[in-house]
């Protein structure tokens, strides 16, 4: 559990930090204090996880310090080189990640889960995230096929990146094995979010 919390706190923090630098991307003041506005509030959810992991015994920086080489090589590896990549990359990669923990938190006792789908609700991003790509693809259509390929590409580094962290984690592993039943239920757990992902993609007018 332990284990878990530190992941998420992790990814909160870098999520602060990503949206923090991203918002200087951004084309308008508003756009600017929009993603200002996000990065506040995923600081807000590393917070409560950090103070979550104390009260249950853990130490939060032994809990995340198994899982920064692996979020920052998501990062390193994907960083945007425009307003538009970024946004996407919050809406794609980061829901494809919320999906991937809200599957898992159903396995926990109900306080945890609570407290993981708490912390994964969405800071406005979404919406905004849509609105904007949406907008910029109806005034330049072949922006759509570009951010399409980088889409592809984010979700390839995520599934790498996540199995690194799920190999080297057993505690992980089992949880979701354990959890699902067998192979064939996390068969059924991928496949989920492959569908979440897939609908994701249609609500920004990109295809898969």
């Amino acid at each position: 559990m332990i284990d878990l919390l530190g992941v998420l706190a992790y990814g909160e923090l870098t999520a602060f930090d990503r949206l923090a630098e991203d918002a200087r991307l951004a084309p308008t003041l508003a756009g600017r204090a929009a993603l200002a506005q996000m990065a506040a509030a995923e600081i807000g959810h590393y917070a409560v996880l950090h103070q979550q992991i104390s009260a249950r015994g853990g130490d939060p920086e032994r809990a995340m310090a198994p899982f920064v080489v692996a979020i920052d090589a998501f990062h390193d590896s994907t960083r945007p080189s425009t307003w538009l990549e970024g946004l996407v990359k919050a809406y794609v990669g980061d829901g494809l990640a919320a999906d991937f923990y809200r599957e898992v938190a159903q396995l926990l006792d109900p306080d945890t889960r609570d407290l993981v789908l708490e912390v994964l609700a969405d800071t406005g991003h979404a919406d905004f995230a849509v609105r904007e790509v949406r907008a910029a693809t109806t005034r330049d259509p072949a922006v759509a096929g570009r951010l399409a390929l980088w889409a592809r590409r984010l979700v390839g580094e995520a599934l790498t990146q996540s199995q690194r962290v799920i190999a080297e984690r057993d505690g992980i592993a089992e949880l979701i094995v354990a959890g699902t039943g067998d192979l064939a239920g996390v068969g059924a757990l991928l496949k989920r979010i492959t569908t979440a992902h897939a609908l994701r993609m249609q609500t920004l007018g990109l295809s898969t």
